[in-house]
């Protein structure tokens, strides 16, 4: 075995030009597919973060009605038979194997009712929240402080605000200290919160955007315990979990909406908790993705089986160049399995050496595309590794006629043709 090896690289050595040659259709079709691959595996992992998030793993489980999510103006349009969340049906929810933390919310779309002096806020939310609900959705409080257990035993009118809402509000005025009136109630602002992330999302969606619209508009938190003071009791909440991980998101939600049901006792069955199922949308790009790049993989397959047909045809012109060697080692005693052995161990090594190249330099292409384009990419050693196996099954197979061809010449008439 290892003398084949020995005598292929020495038959490739002696023909340098014309082994490259024969190896320029495998490195072009292995680099177009490794490039290929690398670009999907780039691209599925930012679809899947910038879909998903970059590692925060939060699933809003929100009521809605239909596909919308239901929206609550006033005390009318409060839904009979949905409770509030309760502290029990939150620790039933934590119990879940998949959920590492929980938090349950009110909130209102705000129109009008929002003002700091003159200056109204006519399109964001009011949030009544509970001590967790900043850690469980990743969020710090850039300036100012926290809500403190004091706010809500002794259910004070304080507000925290985002970036956003203190632009549309203050301007360029510091908002510590500032009152908002909500409702007609006054409100102090005593912080300013901002997501802990350098994340970004896409939005190339209306679906996206309600998904999204969140971190890009207005938010007023206040302490849900103060929330009855400018709205109702007992209004119905939405809730956030963090999952232990991304892959446990989409399980995590349907559980944890599945709780949330069973606590339902109105008549209406439009009105559920749904969680949003990013993993599963972030698939269905993945997917769509995919497909697409499975049509350019099937391309590049194609001068795969060009670089194949280019070794039988060397390996079919060195067969005729070395009859006289064939018929030398028969004379001497050499078994077809040993000719057989050496030919294919030739045309392996030969593609072999074609994979290895054309893994390089689909590794580079990727990396150029990269810098070029932009477009994100993400080497994957499993493709490369099989690439390098499949172009070693290419010369075998490709080689087998030539190496039957050789194994089958005849001793005698091989020395007289020389």
């Amino acid at each position: 075995m290892f003398e084949n090896i020995r005598l292929a690289f020495q038959g490739i050595w002696s023909h340098k030009m014309r082994s490259f040659l024969t190896m320029l259709g495998i490195i072009i079709g292995i680099a177009a597919i490794i490039a290929i691959v690398s670009t999907i595996t780039g691209t599925n992992e930012q679809i899947k973060n910038q879909l998903v998030g970059a590692g925060s793993n939060t699933v809003n489980v929100k009521l809605r009605q239909g596909g919308s999510d239901y929206m609550i103006y006033d005390s009318s349009s409060i839904p009979q038979g949905i409770p509030p969340v309760s502290d029990k049906t939150l620790e039933s929810i934590l119990d879940l194997d998949e959920v590492e933390a929980v938090t349950a919310y009110c909130s209102r779309y705000i129109s009008e009712g929002v003002y700091y002096q003159n200056t109204p806020l006519t399109d964001g939310n009011v949030m009544g929240i509970d001590t967790a609900y900043f850690s469980t959705c990743d969020y710090v409080v850039k300036t100012g402080r926290n809500f403190l257990p004091e706010d809500y035993e002794q259910f004070r009118t304080v507000l925290i605000v985002n970036q956003t809402a203190a632009d549309t509000l203050f301007g360029s005025e510091n908002p510590l200290g500032k009152t908002v009136e909500i409702a007609g109630v006054p409100f102090t602002v005593v912080g300013l919160v901002e997501e802990n992330s350098d994340y970004a999302q896409n939005i190339t969606s209306i679906d996206d955007y309600y998904t999204y619209s969140a971190e890009n508009t207005s938010q007023l938190y206040i302490p849900k315990a103060s929330w009855p003071i400018v709205y109702n009791y007992d209004e119905p909440e939405n809730v956030v979990i963090r999952a232990v991980s991304t892959d446990d998101m989409t399980r995590a939600g349907q559980q944890t909406a599945n709780i949330l049901n069973a606590t339902i006792t109105s008549t209406d069955s439009t009105i559920t908790y749904q969680a949003e199922d990013l993993l599963g949308q972030a698939r269905d790009l993945q997917n769509l993705s995919n497909a697409t790049n499975m049509q350019l993989i099937r391309i590049a397959g194609i001068s795969l089986l060009v670089g194949g047909i280019g070794v039988m045809n060397i390996m079919l012109v060195s067969v005729t160049e070395r009859t006289s060697e064939i018929g030398l080692k028969k004379a001497i005693g050499a078994r077809k399995t040993t000719i057989l052995g050496q030919f294919l161990t030739e045309a392996a090594v030969l593609t072999s050496l074609g994979g290895i190249l054309g893994v390089a330099a689909g590794v580079g292409a990727s990396q150029v595309i990269h810098r070029i384009s932009g477009v994100a990419v993400g080497i994957s050693i499993p493709a490369a590794i099989i690439a390098v196996v499949f172009s070693m099954v290419i010369g075998i197979i490709f080689g087998f006629l030539p190496s039957v061809q050789a194994a089958n010449l005849d001793p005698i008439e091989a020395l007289r043709r020389e």
